[in-house]
């Protein structure tokens, strides 16, 4: 004991390891394993932590990372802690802990949500935690088999509706449970399927809730990430996209991984999207103000994917100020004046007698005013503005010759005919670039445009809380975001797939421009929930996009839900208060069939006094542990299983959905 002591006093050097007496024990196991250079520091200072976990080799020092890692997993390390009692109730195998076996790696972390139904990403004034358990591999038998849904409910302008009846019209999707678990429940139906995959997931900032043990470690937070983007992959078309949408801090994390599941030749783009405004004292205190999020973009096969080019609003350039007074008439007629004269002829000023003519209609009018004057009849007259570009030398020899032709003989305009009926205009020896080219309309308007590049500063997201009809101050995304997501990579009627939906922005902006789609999500928010915000858009949502659309409801979706098994008793656990009901809980949930087997329940018994002594949130957390997760949901293999009382109709749903 007196090493353990010592190990400890040695590990509180630095708090990120052990502070106040507390040991952490993530952050030092995952410190150890990545050879952390402060940890190492720490133990090569001290000669007793030196002696013990470091061996010489020609004077370097080697690190047993290995035995440093079962000294502190080691139960006399926690006499009081999670990890002992842990221990306390598990089966053994050759005198060790099957919870503590070396066979037993970390294959993936399962994710639950449970407490408070929150998700602080949205909202930060609720609190989330996720269960993560590390399950071997042949541990996962039944884990990722389709599961049964149930409740279903079909949503129209009617409201909801009972159903008895998939049918071709039911083509978009709401189904809630966890993320993992569904994502393996599609790929039957929808394997190569899925034309978009959006997703803004949790960022792993230390703010969202993902708590395990002392904290959601970047390495589990990977891995959390690896297993379903694994599977999202497998449900993505050839030709289709995924867009992952990250803060500062985890972007090159995320990105090495989207290059292990995509390969780093299917990389499209880095998007760099404009989140706040600096201001106030947060700009004078912090220095570089964080401003910006990251959309990280990869195809299934890069080439195959099909860009559908956006354009933004450029604003008016000064450099379009040529004008044509008479363009209806043939070309050789053509009367060329300039948009700069036409302003100060319209104040009175002759702008070719006198001196500095636009230097005195800015002073007239203001300067404002006088290019706001230049951008409408720009825009007015887009037809007939111009500005002259040069004629590069591959243009072809007789262009090149009338260029030449053209240089003396000013004023004069010449065309140069072309088989793809887009004629070539050539004035002074440069090309005329008419500013009708550059003029679309967006969202209703009229503007000047450029192609979009892969830096967006133009969408707002102060004003959006009330999107859609919720309420969600923290991480909702403005619905102009996800609409220039969905139409430069997807058409009419292609699927788009959110399963991290949130507060339901993704499938919202999709309902509403026609796309098919699927959200899911676990978490429930009530009022601001995915399902009353797509419900909202059915009855005809006026907020976000709706506008600029024109959008005034309809269509429908269909909602449906994991059927629970052992997951109810995730439910249960959320609602414990105190210590009293957590043993309560256990006395019902040891009587279930679906207790892991590395439990010994009568060994949980025999030290429910510990139990007792446990903090709240630990005493929730073995709780969920001794649930055996292939049995959280029920497998549509079981379906027609008595013990689960599926309902006729619910059989023959699935039947459908499942395409069986």
């Amino acid at each position: 004991m007196q090493l353990f002591k010592h190990v400890k006093e040695v590990l509180s050097k630095n708090e990120s390891f052990c502070k106040d007496g507390k040991l952490f024990k993530n952050n030092v196991v995952e410190a150890a394993l990545k050879l952390d250079t402060e940890l190492l520091a720490i133990l090569l200072k001290d000669d007793t932590t030196k002696k013990y976990f470091f061996t010489s080799v020609d004077d370097v020092q080697v690190f047993d990372k290995v035995k440093f890692q079962q000294f502190v997993s080691n139960k006399q390390f926690l006499p009081d802690s999670y990890t002992t009692f842990k221990n306390k109730i598990g089966l053994t195998a050759n005198g060790e802990y099957l919870t503590e076996a070396n066979e037993v790696v970390l294959d993936f972390p399962y994710k639950d949500c449970v407490l408070e139904g929150g998700q602080t990403k949205e909202d930060q004034k609720r609190k989330e935690i996720f269960w993560n358990e590390t399950l071997a591999g042949d541990e996962v038998d039944r884990l990722f088999e389709p599961k049964v849904l149930t409740n279903w409910k079909r949503i129209d302008e009617s409201g909801e509706q009972e159903m008895d009846n998939l049918d071709s019209t039911d083509t978009s999707f709401l189904l809630k449970g966890n993320n993992l678990l569904v994502l393996h429940s599609l790929k039957e139906r929808f394997k190569k399927e899925v034309n978009l995959i959006y997703i803004d997931p949790p960022y792993n900032t230390g703010n969202d809730g993902f708590n395990y043990n002392d904290s959601f470690t970047n390495a589990t937070w990977l891995t959390f990430m690896l297993n379903r983007l694994k599977v999202a992959r497998e449900l993505m078309a050839e030709s289709g996209v995924i867009l992952v949408q990250i803060n500062d801090h985890n972007q090159t994390y995320l990105k090495t991984l989207l290059d292990e599941v995509f390969g780093t030749d299917n990389f499209i783009n880095l998007i760099t999207v404009r989140t706040k405004s600096p201001s106030g004292f947060k700009t004078v205190n912090l220095g570089l103000f964080e401003t910006a999020e990251y959309i990280l973009m990869y195809g299934r096969d890069k080439k195959k994917f099909k860009y559908n080019p956006q354009y933004v609003n450029s604003g008016y350039d000064e450099n379009y100020s040529g004008f044509i007074k008479n363009i209806e008439d043939s070309y050789e007629n053509w009367e060329i004046d300039d948009l700069r004269k036409v302003i100060c002829r319209e104040e009175g000023i002759d702008p070719d007698t006198t001196h500095q003519p636009y230097s005195k209609v800015k002073a007239k009018i203001g300067e404002g005013l006088y290019l706001q004057k230049l951008a409408d009849l720009a825009i007015e007259n887009d037809k007939a503005v111009f500005r002259l570009t040069a004629i590069g030398d591959d243009a072809g020899k007789d262009t090149i010759e009338i260029r030449d032709d053209s240089k003396d003989n000013p004023g004069k305009v010449y065309r140069v005919e072309r088989d793809s009926g887009t004629d070539r205009y050539i004035l002074d020896g440069q090309e005329i670039a008419f500013y009708s080219n550059k003029v679309k309309e967006i969202d209703g308007e009229r503007v000047p445009t450029t192609l979009l590049t892969n830096i967006w500063s133009d969408i707002a997201y102060e004003g959006i809380a009330a999107e859609g009809g919720v309420r969600l101050k923290k991480g909702k995304k403005p619905e102009k975001l996800l609409r220039r997501i969905i139409e430069m990579t997807t058409n009419q009627n292609d699927l788009v797939l959110d399963f991290h939906l949130g507060s339901g922005t993704t499938c919202a902006v999709a309902h509403k421009l026609g796309r098919r789609y699927i959200g899911i999500e676990q978490l429930d928010y009530g009022k601001n929930d995915s399902l009353v915000r797509l419900k909202n858009v059915v009855n005809g949502d006026s907020s976000g996009i709706s506008t600029f659309i024109n959008w005034k409801g309809g269509g429908s979706f269909v909602y449906a839900e994991l059927a629970e098994n052992a997951a109810s008793y995730i439910s249960k656990v959320e609602a414990i208060k105190n210590s009293k009901e957590a043993v309560s809980l256990w006395n019902q949930l040891k009587e279930e069939p679906f207790i892991s087997y590395r439990v010994a329940p009568s060994e949980f018994d025999a030290n429910i006094a510990s139990f007792e002594q446990l903090e709240l949130d630990d005493q929730k957390k073995l709780l969920i542990s001794t649930i055996d997760k292939n049995h959280l949901y029920i497998n549509y293999a079981d379906i027609e299983d008595k013990t689960y009382n599926i309902s006729d109709a619910d059989k023959k749903l699935n039947l459908q959905f499942y395409n069986r």
